[in-house]
């Protein structure tokens, strides 16, 4: 339907941010077999989306809080094939907060894809819709997840000790912000 470039015309991969929708369950579900054991450990949906009917659920999910303007999901594609991708975790345009969150298959990793996705939900959101807050919330053991919101230009407010348990250990839980009138001046 439509597709935001990520990378240059003229760079040697074609990567793109474009909706993901419950029709493309079983492409989501390919590609989930592929990423799981990078993104299981900080998204949960990653150890539910385990056959066809629980991915398209995933999307569906997605699809719904869409329509309810409260989240919203998008793929990364890389020559053309699922590799990751972004979403508003929540978006609250009453309180004017969202979250966005990441996940990459390990083809996707290292090229910048999910800092020029994420500046483009930043822009959408905090320009384009007039929220106020965007938050990043990540593992502290997550390095990736991490580095990509220091790329964002996002301040680390709070660590949530031992948050939530993940295959019987408790994770701590770091917490990045920008707010509106920062994420303008940095653009």
């Amino acid at each position: 339907m439509y597709a935001v470039p990520l990378t240059a015309p003229d760079a040697a991969e074609s990567a793109e941010l474009c909706p993901l929708e419950p029709w493309q369950a079983e492409e989501f579900l390919a590609h989930m077999d592929r990423a799981r054991a990078n993104t299981d450990p900080w998204i949960p949906w990653a150890s539910r989306s385990t056959d066809l009917d629980s991915a398209r659920a995933t999307l569906q999910g997605y699809a719904d809080r869409q329509a309810a303007d409260t989240g919203r999901i998008f793929g990364i594609r890389l020559d053309g094939v699922l590799v990751g991708g972004v979403m508003f975790v929540h978006f609250d345009t009453r309180m004017g907060t969202c979250e966005i969150g990441c996940w990459l298959e390990p083809a996707g990793e290292g090229r910048g894809l999910v800092t020029a996705a994420a500046r483009h939900l930043l822009d959408y959101a905090l320009v384009e819709r007039g929220l106020h807050r965007a938050e990043w919330w990540n593992s502290s053991t997550n390095l990736r997840s991490r580095a990509v919101a220091q790329r964002l230009g996002m301040t680390q407010e709070a660590t949530l000790r031992e948050y939530y348990p993940h295959n019987g250990i408790r994770h701590d839980k770091e917490i990045w912000a920008v707010l509106a009138p920062e994420w303008k001046t940095s653009r």
